[in-house]
């Protein structure tokens, strides 16, 4: 089992991030939006790459499923959160 806010951590420590929220209630399934300015330019896919990598092995392993929302910071203004 893992825990959420281990993942957020994770993240911060790899990314620059204006926001990061993570939930997850079983402990392998997580719904995560990340808001990074390092996201500029990229597509959805390299963007969550980034996001992986910031996982390491522990995608596929400890952490069985990661729903992700990313965003530039510009593009996190835009939506109605």
């Amino acid at each position: 089992m893992f825990d959420a806010n281990e993942i957020k951590r994770l993240i911060e420590a790899r990314l620059p991030c204006e926001l990061i929220l993570v939930e997850g209630e079983d402990g392998v399934h997580f719904n995560a939006i990340v808001v990074s300015a390092a996201f500029g330019g990229l597509s959805r896919v390299r963007q969550h790459q980034q996001v992986y990598a910031a996982l390491g092995p522990l995608m596929g392993n400890e952490i069985h499923a990661l729903q992700l929302q990313t965003y530039t910071p510009a593009q996190w203004a835009e939506t109605a959160h």
